[in-house]
């Protein structure tokens, strides 16, 4: 079933020059933000520019642009989840012109001695969600192809960091002891709910995609630890890595 979802030989129905005219042209590099926290922090600090929006019928999400260190930056607060991540940063890309895209966001760990204290770098994700069927060929993972160049950024910063599968999910409720073995028996260090959604359609679409992720709670054997989540959602340390990020891509 999940490989008639990838259908390359006849047209969409929906064009999003229906919704917003013609693509623009206003930057090259966007931050996708899961934090309203940080979010709201950069709304406060910097100058920020409304230069679009992201219509629904159950809000709407602006776009934004800074400049940070002489670079032109957009700026956004994404949903949770692939669907609405993926699709969010298309339209993203139609209404400002950004074709490297920076998300990060927190995540559960699979493997605390591997991700504590250390930023994840992911190198392929699980395709547990259903959004990437829908724009690459069924297959279980999907292969992160910035990762080899985060991790030399990570390096240039003197980030602690460390590279490694992880998992996409579509429910949290649904991590079982049973998947989380699964995972983790195939090297699996993190689970989170974008990443192969996100990756999936900027390939598609030509797009560039540099993730990394902080873990907080920790899934394993003895149990769910919840602790170390908030600072991992809302943490300032990401936004300002992922800012330096965008200076060097």
């Amino acid at each position: 079933m999940l490989k008639d979802f990838y259908d390359i030989d006849t047209e969409p129905i929906v064009d999003l020059a229906a919704f917003y005219g013609k693509p623009k042209e206003i930057t090259e590099k966007c931050l996708v933000i899961f934090s309203k926290e940080i979010h709201d922090y950069l709304l406060e600090k910097y100058t920020c520019e409304n230069i679009g929006t992201i219509t629904a019928c159950n809000g709407n999400t602006p776009i934004y642009l800074i400049e940070y260190k002489g670079e032109k930056i957009a700026f956004y607060l994404t949903g949770i989840g692939a669907a609405i991540a993926s699709a969010t940063c298309y339209e993203i890309h139609w209404q400002t012109g950004a074709t490297k895209f920076i998300m990060f966001g927190s995540c559960g760990s699979l493997d605390a001695d591997a991700t504590t204290g250390k930023f994840i770098v992911p190198t392929k994700s699980y395709r547990g969600e259903g959004t990437s069927f829908y724009y690459a060929p069924a297959n279980d993972y999907i292969d992160i192809k910035t990762a080899d160049r985060l991790a030399e950024i990570f390096q240039e910063l003197n980030v602690p960091h460390v590279k490694g599968s992880v998992w996409t999910t579509d429910s949290m409720l649904r991590e079982t002891k049973g998947l989380v073995a699964k995972r983790k028996s195939e090297g699996c260090i993190a689970v989170e709910m974008e990443l192969s959604g996100v990756q999936a359609l900027c390939d598609f679409y030509g797009l560039t995609l540099y993730d990394f992720l902080e873990a907080g709670d920790v899934l394993s054997d003895s149990g769910y630890e919840i602790e170390g989540l908030k600072d991992a959602n809302h943490s300032l340390g990401k936004l300002f890595i992922a800012l330096e990020i965008a200076l060097r891509i």
